[in-house]
């Protein structure tokens, strides 16, 4: 129905009143007209066609409404309500949203086929607001419709009010220096979390990680239910992350704080965490963040011990190193990682090697390496039999073997 002015608002109105199932309130009579006019609220909109029925000798029935049920008259209790939930948090913008009942969703049906829907507000939408706008007055906080930091979420089913914090995210670099702590937690195999005799019932192959410690220090202040650690790449279990650390942002869920001392973090992290994990760095982000640290690229700096299977020359492992500088290495997945990695050919390049220390008798040599991300360094000192070509290895003519590996710097494009 296309409405051409006041006299056709008049007439839906009057429509409304005299097919409808009861009494209509004014949020629900001035709801249907939203779209036509600016400047007024619902409720307003709805007492001005009351009255002009009335000049018109339209008897308006009086009572609870038959489309809201009396919501819209009882907007204190559902804030009051929401306000009982926000009072545990800690936040500055907040959204509301709202979980329509069945009956109240074919009511609106009903009252659309009387009037058509054309010009209508759905009545959440009009709830959304209203209750909105008193949390806004009552907290000094701001409703916000792309960002907020908790959502209110008005359950007309169980005529309860639930309440969703999103999370928090916090950048920063970890250091790692124990070796065996796996990145994050790793699920037993077998039992995938339950519980089993291989895992000793703990549900993981390891006792605690990087992630876990992490969490342990910094959940407890944000009065958080979980926490998750997203790396920018992970160093494998028995290796040690030195050097600047390794780039991770943390999301912090279900949070009840939400603005924390950054580093009084850092702090509680150190201190908790003696010769495991350090934490540098932290700042708040964005959740776009997450995104791209995962896909960001990055050299990698390494320190390794390598052990050679003959007695090797100074000269002859210089030489070698300096072949590799430069060279763009065709990796095929190694071995050690097929059963979890697609088996191709990687193409990653070394941009330096350098011999820190040689022991010609032990057959013991220290080098530090610089290359591309993604490079399997093992297997560029091994050649992981002729997947990894060039390497030390076959540059050399003898077997190597890392022995001890440490990433020292991680350095984003």
């Amino acid at each position: 129905m296309k409405v051409g002015g006041l006299r056709d608002v008049i007439e839906i109105a009057y429509k409304i009143t005299n097919e409808g199932f009861g009494p209509i309130c004014d949020n629900c009579l001035g709801r249907q007209f939203a779209k036509i006019s600016t400047g007024l609220s619902n409720d307003k909109r709805g007492q001005i066609l009351k009255e002009v029925l009335r000049a018109r000798g339209v008897e308006i029935e009086e009572g609870k409404c038959w489309v809201c049920n009396g919501l819209f008259e009882n907007l204190e209790w559902w804030v009051s309500k929401a306000l009982e939930k926000l009072k545990d948090y800690e936040f500055d913008s907040f959204l509301v949203g709202t979980k329509v009942s069945g009956m109240l969703l074919e009511n609106e049906e009903q009252i659309w086929e009387i009037a058509g829907a054309t010009y209508a507000e759905p009545l959440k939408a009009e709830l959304n607001r209203e209750v909105g706008k008193r949390i806004e007055m009552r907290t000094g906080k701001r409703a916000d419709f792309e960002m907020p930091e908790v959502v209110v979420i008005l359950n007309l089913w169980t005529e309860k009010v639930e309440l969703q914090a999103n999370p928090v995210f916090i950048y920063g670099r970890y250091r790692k220096f124990k070796r065996g702590l796996p990145q994050t937690r790793w699920f037993c195999r077998e039992c995938h979390g339950r519980g089993c005799k291989r895992c000793n019932f703990t549900g993981k192959m390891y006792a605690e990680s990087v992630e876990e410690l992490i969490s342990g220090s910094i959940l407890p202040e944000f009065e958080g239910r979980d926490m998750v650690l997203h790396g920018c790449g992970r160093e494998d279990i028995d290796v040690r992350m030195l050097g600047s650390g390794r780039p991770f942002v943390i999301e912090i869920k279900e949070p009840k704080r939400r603005k924390l001392n950054l580093q009084m973090l850092e702090e509680k992290v150190k201190e908790e965490n003696k010769g495991k994990v350090e934490v540098t760095g932290l700042q708040y982000v964005k959740r776009e963040m997450v995104a791209k640290i995962k896909n960001a690229k990055a050299d990698k700096t390494y320190k390794l011990e390598v052990e050679l299977k003959t007695k090797v020359f100074e000269t002859h492992l210089k030489k070698a190193l300096n072949k590799l500088i430069g060279a763009v290495i065709e990796q095929r997945t190694p071995t050690r990682v097929t059963h979890r990695r697609a088996d191709l050919v990687r193409k990653r390049k070394v941009y330096n090697a350098r011999l820190v220390s040689f022991d010609f008798e032990d057959r013991i040599s220290v080098l530090e390496i610089k290359c591309d991300g993604g490079l399997y360094i093992k297997e560029l000192i091994s050649g992981d039999g002729g997947r990894t070509k060039p390497s030390l290895s076959e540059l050399l003519g003898t077997e190597a073997e890392v022995k001890e590996l440490n990433v020292v710097d991680v350095e984003l494009k």
